[in-house]
């Protein structure tokens, strides 16, 4: 197929070989202008998913991390999570792309390491949607058991991949209303427990400063007879994989009204606000208990409770069965999030005949990628199928929750960490090469370096802690591995489109979209 070349002022330099899809009548285009700020942040905060985080990753901090630091491994994760952002704004800002990540690599490092990570991303979202439904199907499964019924949990992981395949066939307007209604509702519970938890300091809740001190984010705790010993590695990872989601802001670039000035604004206001949330709901939960080693005492050994005992001894009994239906919602939508940027992944790459061209269609009346949508929730059904096969049926807890949800959940987040580190060098790059006039000293380039170095240290402590994160189950040996073979595959597929299809490979991460804003 002919390049056409953009015509656009103002957009990336020529010298990047950006194409402006906006007036291109040749491909098919997402629904322009179809979500405004609140819209991208509903999108993407909620694949942040802040109750579940919350109640399924504080409880690893606390008891097998940080101890009372917990609330510190949060506070350092939004400062680093910042500095990241300030680079990837800017990027956002030039580069306007559904393709996120594989765009912004592609610009900046070149169209080989673009398609690598634009596989990694691909998989890295992909398999969030059956993680996340693994953990919905074992809580489904504990909330249906009060009322007397056993429902498999691969029947129940199944109903939430059909479910969120039928509502993102329709309009994005539908995602971002169901998204928001989840979101609100989750925040709202959020913030009455941690009310209900602050306002009884002193007569229940034993409110510590320590629990703030960021020095207390890169401790563990001593082991005794009655505690395992806790490792900062393990707390700072889960707090960072407590964010994964925000980053997707970028990929609705083609579907937001003003890209330019929502997508880097989105980024700002969803680490922010997710930051604020992680920190003080984290300090509130190890406040709850009468002291730390009761905190963590009940992390180990009790942590679906960990929340709920808290709320019911402190705010009230009606407070555990909101949330206790929350998470259900939460997981869900959470699930929903990442379904939607991984289509928009699929959809890129197909558009860009990376992959098969029909992943590149949009609905004639809908405008969503149904084509992409339609294969994610295959790739869903067929991984929960699998380790429904491989792993069993009759014990939700170790096979939805231990195994789908969890490992799952650790390859697509070493994924995302290791495209984050990449992309921070490739802003840098981008930015000396293609818009010098647009350096800046902490923008692009300090800024990005120091989000380089830190997410080399979170990938490094999550690798090292392996044995843990992997629940001691044999296939977590191979997620690095598998990880590395996905984005060398990325890599080896654009050598051979450089060979074998020179016009496809010299479109490899270069659609953007350089539409008029929305002046309304």
């Amino acid at each position: 197929m002919a390049i056409a070349s953009s015509g656009t002022a103002g957009a990336a330099s020529p010298a990047a070989g950006s194409l402006d899809v906006s007036t291109r009548t040749d491909i098919d285009r997402l629904h322009s202008k179809a979500v405004g700020l609140s819209g991208v942040l509903f999108l993407t905060v909620t694949g942040a998913a802040p109750i579940t985080a919350m109640l399924l990753n504080v409880p690893i901090v606390v008891g097998n991390g940080n101890g009372v630091g917990a609330a510190a491994a949060f506070l350092v994760a939004t400062v680093i999570l910042l500095v990241f952002s300030v680079g990837y704004a800017a990027m956002a800002g030039k580069v306007s792309a559904v393709g996120g990540f594989y765009s912004f690599i592609s610009h900046g490092l070149g169209r080989e390491l673009g398609m690598g990570m634009g596989f990694a991303s691909v998989i890295a979202y992909a398999v969030f949607e059956p993680s996340l439904a693994g953990g919905f199907a074992y809580f489904a499964n504990l909330k249906l058991a009060e009322f007397g019924l056993n429902v498999s949990w691969p029947v129940l992981a199944l109903a939430m991949v059909a479910l969120i395949c039928a509502l993102t066939y329709l309009d994005v307007k539908i995602s971002t209303a169901v998204l928001g209604v989840a979101l609100i509702t989750e925040v709202a519970m959020l913030v009455i427990f941690d009310a209900g938890v602050f306002l009884h300091a002193g007569k229940g809740a034993v409110v510590q400063a320590a629990a703030i001190n960021p020095l207390n984010a890169f401790q563990g705790f001593p082991a005794h007879d009655k505690l395992v010993a806790g490792a900062a590695g393990i707390g700072l990872f889960f707090a960072f994989w407590s964010w994964v989601g925000f980053e997707s802001a970028p990929n609705y670039a083609e579907e937001s009204r003003d890209p330019k000035r929502i997508v880097p604004l989105s980024l700002y206001i969803s680490v922010l606000f997710l930051g604020i949330l992680y920190t003080v709901t984290t300090w509130a939960a190890t406040s709850g208990y009468p002291d730390t080693q009761a905190s963590i005492t009940q992390a180990q050994g009790n942590s679906a409770q960990y929340f709920f005992d808290t709320a019911t001894r402190l705010i009230g009994p009606w407070c555990e069965t909101i949330m206790s239906y929350l998470i259900l919602t939460g997981s869900f939508a959470c699930g929903m999030a990442f379904h939607n940027t991984a289509s928009r992944y699929l959809y890129a790459l197909g558009r860009e005949e990376v992959l098969p061209k029909a992943l590149g269609r949009t609905h004639r009346t809908f405008k969503t990628p149904h084509v992409a949508s339609f294969v994610q929730s295959t790739f869903s059904a067929i991984v929960v199928l699998l380790f429904a096969y491989f792993s069993g049926t009759d014990n939700p807890t170790v096979q939805a929750y231990g195994q789908l949800y969890g490992l799952m959940a650790l390859l697509g987040t070493i994924l995302i960490l290791v495209a984050q580190a990449i992309v921070s060098v490739a802003i840098i790059v981008y930015f000396r090469r293609y818009h010098p006039e647009d350096h800046h000293w902490w923008q692009t380039m300090l800024a990005p370096i120091l989000a380089f170095v830190s997410q080399g240290v979170v990938i490094y402590l999550c690798l090292s802690n392996m044995d843990f994160l992997g629940g001691g189950f044999a296939f977590a040996d191979w997620i690095p591995w598998i990880d590395v073979a996905i984005v060398a595959a990325g890599i080896l597929g654009a050598i051979y489109l450089k060979v074998s299809a020179p016009a496809r490979y010299e479109q490899i991460g270069r659609m953007i979209y350089e539409g008029v804003p929305d002046k309304a």
